[in-house]
């Protein structure tokens, strides 16, 4: 099998696309071995393609796959998938848009909220009822604490600004790489870290947030639980990898959205 995914993904895309123009890499989408937007004679596609093994990225992709069914009008909708000769390939509508920005006072913050409202009301599916959220378990303070990051909403869970695409007057909320399900103020939570890290103070930030039902419907305590847990778990990250500096900032939003809750995270 060819190691380039580019040359090796071509005569297994072709029925799909017709003849292929132009493969043209995206600058994000580090977890594919490929993803790029493919110009050709049925396109243009954006594809994501990873070699064909269990574990990692191919788990990955194939939960990205199953999700796209429940994501209409939220997500670019899936044309097509080829699984075949050591790769599965993803083939999505390209949408006109950019990366969202999360900064105080952008005009995209109204259309990212309203997004991550709409995922908040998608109905849970029945192929996602084993898709729990244990991410955070390790990082809470006591297994009481992580039962409350328990749920049944279908959650996005890399809430960033890349992965919110504007154009016009609305937002996709793409790269569904790995969708779980748990308590739903956890979408709301992490937006506001991210809100934090683009630059919004702590209260400012969860104002934003209370403009989103599961934000209110949070179980007592919830969220400080929550908050704790994510700052313990940017901590780790960051010491495993201290050359980091997305993850030294995100250790410092972290720690001053505890801060202004007043929750303990040592």
């Amino acid at each position: 099998m060819d190691t380039d995914p580019e040359f090796a993904i071509r005569p297994l895309i072709r029925e799909h696309t017709g003849p292929v123009a132009e493969i043209r890499r995206t600058a994000h989408g580090n977890s594919s071995d490929l993803t790029a937007i493919v110009e050709c004679e049925k396109g243009p596609f954006f594809i994501k393609a990873v070699r064909d093994r269990p574990g990692g990225p191919r788990d990955s992709l194939i939960r990205e796959r199953e999700v796209d069914a429940a994501l209409v009008h939220i997500a670019p909708p899936l044309l097509w998938d080829v699984e075949e000769d050591g790769w599965l390939v993803l083939g999505y509508e390209v949408v006109d848009g950019r990366s969202a920005d999360f900064a105080p006072g952008s005009p995209d913050l109204p259309l990212v909220v309203d997004t991550v409202a709409q995922i908040g009301r998608v109905p849970l599916p029945a192929f996602a009822r084993d898709w729990k959220e244990a991410r955070w378990d390790r990082f809470a303070a006591s297994s009481e604490e992580a039962e409350l990051f328990r749920g049944d909403s279908l959650l996005h869970t890399d809430i960033n600004p890349d992965n919110f695409l504007v154009g016009g007057h609305r937002a996709w909320a793409v790269d569904w790489a790995w969708p779980t399900v748990g308590a739903g103020f956890i979408d709301s939570a992490l937006l506001v870290v991210q809100l934090i890290a683009a630059g919004h103070t702590p209260a400012s930030a969860e104002k934003w947030a209370t403009q989103l039902p599961a934000w209110h419907k949070a179980a007592p305590g919830a969220i400080n639980a929550f908050a704790a847990a994510n700052l313990r778990m940017y901590r780790a990250a960051a010491a495993r990898k201290p050359d980091e500096d997305w993850l030294k900032a995100m250790v410092e939003a972290c720690r001053a959205w505890a801060d202004h809750r007043g929750v303990p995270a040592e």
